[in-house]
């Protein structure tokens, strides 16, 4: 296991805000998907969630999303989304993340994705060629 977590930052946006001026609900799944697509970059060589589909011909379709949401999401302060994988199944992977502005902890989250053979769209085991690199990273939420 590292000692370093992966931060993803990303910059909020007057767009994705709504007349409240904080982010739209739906704006935070999105967010923390693009920090779970930059987790896989950052881990496998600059291959996310679109070079695992298309070159490494692996799925990983979501099949449970929950977020809770502790404090809203402005544009005033870039929005830090720690990304970890908490869970490595026979044929799933669970992510943990905590968004925080300012210090302040916005959402916490928990996403899992199976593996598929994505041209078949049929499950398969974690590639081992994952799982050795994700077996590390796991921790606890």
């Amino acid at each position: 296991m590292t000692d370093t977590p992966f931060v993803h930052p990303i910059n909020v946006t007057w767009g994705d805000c709504d007349p409240a001026r904080i982010a739209y609900t739906a704006r935070l799944p999105w967010f923390a998907l693009d920090a779970i697509n930059a987790w896989w970059e950052h881990h496998f060589e600059g291959d996310g969630w679109f070079q695992l589909e298309v070159d490494r011909n692996i799925g990983t379709p979501f099949v449970n999303l929950s977020m809770d949401f502790r404090s809203p999401v402005t544009p005033r302060h870039t929005l830090l989304c720690e990304t970890y994988p908490t869970r490595l199944g026979e044929k799933s992977i669970t992510f943990g993340m905590k968004g925080r502005q300012d210090g302040t902890l916005c959402f916490e989250g928990s996403f899992t994705c199976v593996f598929t053979v994505a041209d078949a769209f049929k499950s398969q085991p974690a590639p081992a060629e994952l799982r050795v690199v994700i077996e590390p990273l796991i921790r606890a939420g």
